[in-house]
């Protein structure tokens, strides 16, 4: 009986022991080779779990039975997951997550981004970068040129401080209002006006951007008009597969303020996104009579999708972006004497206290893409942007002599004018002594479609794809201005005389455009080429009514044209030397359109470059060599580089511009084999650029001049670097951005830097300080400048500019 009794009882025991037996699931989750903050859900039983620092995750005390694993990290594609336990635990499990440019299916992406984000640059025949939402988040910069600042080739001229009028070039091209590149958010132009008035006195809120990308080489010639310097790309946020929200809160120095909302959800077939940022500061420059210098500025975004079943036989998807953004910035164009800048750089003087910028900006675009079968997609885009934009600002000042002087010349040269200097800071204005305050009140529009169909398939060991691209495009500018006059009494300027609109610049300025492009891409085992052509034929109109027809009769009027055919080839290769390891090179024709000006030529280099990839586990590498040849450079009157605003253009002639890039990003313990929670990555890039005019001409373009061969380029640093030492230990980073530019000539020529105006050589260090509070809700301490330093950003358009002061941002961002 004792042993029957004791045999039950174990048989009990073992039973019970079965029952109560747990197990678990391990393994790693990394994007790239390289780890990321992720989270797993388990979906069947409410359970999320946060892989360690170095992509580790171990769940355990798990029964017998069935599981599913939602694997998830922001900007990244969800990963799903059925694990069935049986009788042992589940070990070595691999999840390598993939970026998601767009959160469309993948055959529905490639009208929005250019070159597929980090995994897409491997394979493209030319210098690409991608710039995605977990650098973004990293430092949360609001302004272009501080995003931009890491990639090498970039060239950037600071102005305000907060990048709400970007000057960017790529590879030598030109810097001014950003007038040189190809502009464009989700694969859609956003100049205000991009073939008949580029300057971008409108460029979309970068503090609501999910990622950037920079195009340069022989593959931006499918992204046109202007095929020099490259193309950059800003994508903005895109509608979630699942409820998903967002809120960051920033708040600081000079009462600056940026708050970043955001909630969107896909319901089966239905997508949407509604959007909203305010990014705002009361301004670090001080106006003598203590008025407000800064500015604020709102955009919303409302985004709409209908999408076909997943197991559609033919996929299709309708997309609507509707866009406003409005602005308002005291800013002026009046910067500082010498003397005024090195014994207060942040001041601004009494004259410019009526200076304003008032805009509105609104878009709106439909998109419709479909893949019939698998391998072909096409895809079609309607477009209408809107853009409407007064700066008051001052322009010239009269003496009681009755001089008329631009505040160019003025603050150039003050003990020429010193009278006038003397008006400009504050003094009294007696008799006719006046103040000219320029209303240059514009609007633009920009509309077009634009359609590209992408055809992929394989003969034998050839993969082929070819891509075939048409857009129609319209553009126009209409100038209505005036100018007003004003007095100062005791620091306080009042107006004496209001001018009728229309009776300062009076002109309507149009451009057609037909674009076509063809690109090929041919690949066999390790060898990718691809050539392409781009076909442009633009019409370029202006009617000038002159200063006395403000009601447009148009008996004075004069009427310009141009109309200009082009064909833009190029052809590129990459070469796979290893998994890891790549060769590249290409060489393509570059292109600007001209304006209307009479015997302005339109822009035409031939671009050249060659270069390596290496895409390692903890290493990533890139470099370039590049040589522009320029058959004719362009330059354009600009108020913003102390000219007189014609937006006439200029024949450069003959001009080259070389150089070389480099970029590296390692993670640094890891790269050794030291095995510890620490993570130390290390970002570097280096840019030099030697460019030269090399033929001789007269120029009433301000920052040229007389040209003589042999003349370097103005606003052009020859050494540019950049590096990023980041720490990551637990729920905790840190990170510290510095940024050095060499000493740049402020107009062209030859002579030794030191002995002619130049900007001086600067280096600005920016650090942030990041605490993940737990996986959704993090705080955030930015430092700009932590230094202080007070350094000079331009000369032009009139007067020493200082870039931003020491900044302070606390900050709280939560996910839902």
């Amino acid at each position: 009986m004792k042993k029957i009794i004791l045999f039950l009882f174990l048989c009990l025991f073992s039973i019970s022991f079965s029952q109560t037996k747990k197990y678990s699931i391990s393994g790693h989750v990394l994007i790239n080779n390289s780890t990321v903050k992720s989270q797993i859900v388990v979906t069947n039983t409410n359970q999320i779990f946060y892989p360690n620092d170095n992509g580790y995750f171990n769940i355990a005390k798990l029964e017998v039975g069935v599981y599913y694993l939602n694997i998830y990290a922001p900007g990244y594609t969800n990963i799903s997951d059925t694990i069935e336990i049986k009788n042992g635990n589940i070990y070595n499990l691999l999840y390598n997550l993939k970026e998601n440019i767009n959160e469309l299916p993948e055959v529905l992406v490639g009208s929005e981004s250019m070159t597929g984000g980090e995994l897409g640059i491997r394979k493209l025949p030319g210098s690409a970068y991608f710039i995605s939402p977990l650098e973004i988040q990293k430092f949360n910069y609001t302004d272009i040129h501080s995003v931009l600042k890491s990639i090498p080739g970039v060239n950037i001229q600071e102005e305000d401080g907060y990048g709400l009028r970007p000057n960017i070039g790529l590879r030598g091209s030109g810097v001014s209002r950003s007038s040189k590149i190809t502009l464009m958010e989700d694969g859609i132009l956003m100049a205000p006006a991009p073939y008949c008035a580029p300057s971008a006195y409108y460029f979309p809120t970068t503090g609501r951007m999910y990622a950037v990308e920079v195009l340069k080489g022989s593959s931006q010639i499918k992204y046109g008009p202007f095929t020099t310097g490259g193309a950059l790309n800003l994508i903005s946020t895109p509608i979630p597969q699942k409820l998903t929200g967002k809120l960051n809160i920033n708040g600081g120095s000079f009462w600056g303020r940026n708050i970043h909302g955001y909630i969107g959800n896909t319901h089966g077939n239905f997508g949407y996104l509604v959007e909203s940022f305010n990014y705002g500061s009361n301004g670090f420059k001080v106006l003598d009579n203590g008025g407000n210098t800064g500015f604020n500025k709102n955009d919303f975004i409302t985004k709409l999708r209908y999408a076909s079943d997943k197991e559609a036989r033919i996929k299709q998807s309708l997309s609507i972006k509707l866009g406003y953004c409005q602005e308002t910035s005291n800013e002026t164009y009046v910067g500082l004497t010498e003397d005024d800048f090195n014994l207060t750089p942040y001041r601004r003087y009494s004259g410019s206290q009526m200076d304003v910028m008032t805009s509105v900006q609104n878009q709106l675009s439909f998109t419709y893409q479909i893949q019939p079968k698998k391998g072909i997609n096409l895809s079609t885009s309607f477009y209408r942007n809107n853009f409407q934009r007064n700066w008051y600002k001052l322009s010239s000042v009269k003496d009681s002599l009755g001089n008329k002087v631009g505040i160019s010349s003025i603050l150039a040269d003050p003990s020429s004018y010193q009278r006038h200097y003397e008006l400009i800071t504050g003094n009294t204005s007696v008799g006719e002594e006046s103040f000219y305050v320029k209303g240059n009140n514009r609007t633009y529009y920009a509309q077009g479609v634009q359609s590209t169909l992408d055809i992929d398939y394989t003969t034998g060991e050839l993969s082929h794809d070819l891509q075939f691209g048409i857009r129609y495009h319209q553009d126009g500018m209409d100038r209505f201005q005036n100018q007003d006059q004003f007095s100062m009494n005791n620091g306080i300027m009042f107006q004496t005389a209001h001018g009728e609109l229309g009776t300062e610049s009076n002109r309507v300025r149009s451009a057609y455009a037909v674009a076509t492009h063809l690109q090929y891409n041919l690949k066999y085992k390790g060898l990718d080429i691809t050539p392409g052509i781009r076909y442009e034929k633009i019409d370029l109109k202006e009617i000038d009514y002159g200063k006395y027809d403000p009601e447009r009769i148009g008996t004075d009027a004069s009427l310009k044209s141009n109309s200009i055919e082009v064909f833009v080839p190029g052809v590129g290769f990459n070469y796979s030397l290893s998994p890891k390891a790549t060769i590249y090179g290409g060489i393509h024709k570059g292109f600007a359109p001209p304006g209307t000006t009479e015997g302005s030529l339109p822009e035409e280099s031939i671009n050249y470059e060659a270069g390596t990839k290496f895409f390692g586990k903890h290493l990533n590498l890139q470099t370039v060599l590049f040589y522009t040849d320029y058959q004719n450079l362009l330059g354009n009157d600009l108020a913003a580089t102390g000219g007189n605003g014609s937006g006439s253009f200029y024949n450069g002639g003959a001009a080259r511009t070389l150089g070389a890039e480099f970029f590296a990003s390692i993670d640094a313990l890891k790269a050794i084999g030291l095995k510890c929670k620490l993570r130390l990555p290390i970002t570097l890039s280096y840019t030099y650029t030697n460019a030269e005019f090399l033929s001789d001409f007269e120029s009433d373009f301000e920052s040229w001049g007389d040209v003589y061969t042999g003349y370097e380029f103005p606003y052009l640093a020859k050494h540019q670097l950049s590096s990023r030492l980041s720490a990551h230990y637990k729920n905790v980073e840190f990170h510290i951005n510095s940024k050095y530019n060499s000493t740049m000539r402020a107009q062209a020529g030859n002579e030794d830097l030191n002995s002619v105006e130049h900007i001086p050589a600067f280096l600005i260090i920016d650090c942030v300080a990041k605490l993940h509070v737990n996986q959704n809700i993090s705080i955030n301490l930015n430092i700009q400048n932590i230094t202080n330093k007070a350094y000079v950003v331009a000369l032009r358009p009139a007067g020493l500019r200082p870039g931003l002061p020491r900044i302070i941002q606390l900050g709280i961002n939560a996910n839902l």
